[in-house]
């Protein structure tokens, strides 16, 4: 049985924190989107996810790239949605939660999609063995299209690349080393993706204390025009000084926020380190993890 018969989950990275420069590695963005196999053939087309889930009746529009190839090929990318210009993850589940045909169809103009291919696989013939570098000289045959574009790659300078993705807060990137081969149904230290991690001050206006959970949820907000905008909540361990800080804040009646929850209200006066990657277009946090007490 060939590579292209078989169902597998796609070569994962590990994570560092910082960017590094290195002759022995390409340096990509990381795209915030859903990775995708892509299983194309003038006969066949299928886009699994990383779990190999089947997602090919999510997004029809991208069968057209069955014109751009004359044999069997595997290609191993992103599916991205953008939002002013960026990519959007959060724009992005208006979907891939769609099960309906129609709406589905409608999606295609409310939400264009871009498959953003970084490596392939297979192309008439296993390509998993090569280095990446000639599997890259493999991808490059293919031109981009309405649909499908090729991932640009930065070669040794990761830490300049890095600074340029901060300053348009973008989700990180991913260095890849050259002669790494394609390790399938496998997390890899041959490829690496490094996260910017956005870190924010937010005040606390109420919690939520479970006692079956060494956890507590902590509302998180700030203020915006005099006014006290909700922005999210986050987990935060019992054994943290804020479980024991925040019980001798007295708790109030209404909440601070212009939404009610059913949570004890307090009356801001505690702050908190909070990291996150990006926020919704109504500034709520995506992926917040509690980094400390601030006052």
């Amino acid at each position: 049985m060939s590579l292209f018969e078989k169902k597998f989950e796609p070569m994962l990275l590990r994570e560092m924190k910082e960017a590094f420069d290195s002759k022995d590695y390409l340096f990509e963005m990381k795209y915030d989107g859903v990775r995708a196999l892509i299983f194309v053939s003038p006969s066949s087309f299928h886009i699994y996810n990383r779990h190999q889930k089947d997602m090919t009746f999510l997004f029809p529009e991208l069968k057209e790239m069955q014109k751009m190839v004359t044999k069997p090929v595997i290609f191993d990318g992103e599916i991205v949605a953008f939002q002013n210009g960026v990519p959007s993850f959060l724009k992005l589940q208006s979907r891939i939660h769609l099960k309906n045909s129609n709406k589905i169809k409608l999606a295609q103009d409310t939400c264009p999609i871009l498959y953003i291919a970084f490596d392939v696989l297979y192309d008439g013939m296993d390509l998993t063995g090569l280095p990446l570098i000639k599997r890259k000289k493999v991808l490059n045959r293919y031109k981009d299209t309405t649909y499908f574009m090729k991932s640009f790659t930065v070669d040794t300078y990761g830490i300049a690349f890095f600074q340029k993705i901060k300053k348009k807060k973008l989700e990180g990137i991913v260095a890849k080393e050259k002669k790494s081969v394609y390790e399938i149904n496998t997390r890899s230290e041959k490829w690496i993706k490094i996260k910017n991690i956005q870190r924010e001050i937010f005040w606390i206006g109420g919690y939520q204390d479970r006692e079956d959970t060494p956890f507590f949820s902590v509302l998180l907000g700030e203020y915006v025009n005099h006014h006290f905008q909700y922005v999210g909540k986050v987990s935060v361990p019992k054994k943290d000084k804020l479980y024991s800080l925040i019980k001798q804040v007295r708790l109030r009646k209404t909440s601070p926020f212009s939404l009610d929850f059913p949570f004890c209200y307090v009356t801001p006066k505690i702050s908190c380190f909070v990291e996150f990657l990006e926020r919704s277009e109504e500034g709520i946090l995506r992926h917040p993890v509690y980094r400390g007490i601030a006052t």
